[in-house]
């Protein structure tokens, strides 16, 4: 890192991109703007002029069609900084008080939504058969203990995600 980096770290949830979206825009404003990523909560910023980018995520894990995606926000002003698993950041500098979206309708972010839960349930499968393969071929108590807890913590937080997810659709339909 040099002086005019840094690296900061925040976790946020997948169902907190919101929240995620609204720090990325506050940093900017304080002149520090997203340069990369890195480890997941892992973020590398530079300094510069306080700006008025906008920040936005969507969440896209399809191969085939990726260029014609990035061709897309790419045509419609977004800039794309890069990318964490299915996790899409962009920006786009934005005028005072304006706030744009890259979904302009509900539908499109019941979607986005959509495909982040289809990606976890298709993943528990590949999560459980790891993890509990590991947690029987432990021949200590002690690790087959620690290997138990952290799959109790990662299936609840798991849980929590799908429920927050979904709770997030149902209210994106009702608008």
């Amino acid at each position: 890192m040099t002086e005019n980096t840094i690296r900061k770290f925040k976790w946020f949830w997948a169902w907190q991109d919101d929240k995620e979206e609204a720090w990325l825009t506050q940093m900017s404003r304080e002149g520090w703007h997203l340069a990369s990523l890195g480890f997941p909560g892992f973020y590398n910023f530079t300094v510069g002029e306080p700006s008025h980018y906008v920040y936005r995520l969507d969440f896209f894990t399809e191969t085939k069609d990726y260029t014609h995606y990035l061709q897309l926000f790419k045509d419609a002003g977004w800039e794309h900084l890069g990318r964490w698993g299915g996790w899409q950041y962009f920006r786009i500098l934005a005028q005072e008080g304006e706030s744009p979206e890259i979904y302009t309708d509900p539908d499109s972010k019941v979607q986005k939504y959509r495909r982040l839960l289809a990606f976890l349930i298709v993943f528990l499968p590949v999560w459980n058969v790891v993890i509990l393969r590991n947690l029987g071929s432990s021949v200590h108590e002690v690790l087959q203990f620690i290997s138990f807890v952290a799959y109790i913590a990662f299936m609840t937080i798991y849980i929590i995600a799908v429920m927050q997810l979904i709770r997030r659709i149902k209210a994106l339909k009702q608008l």
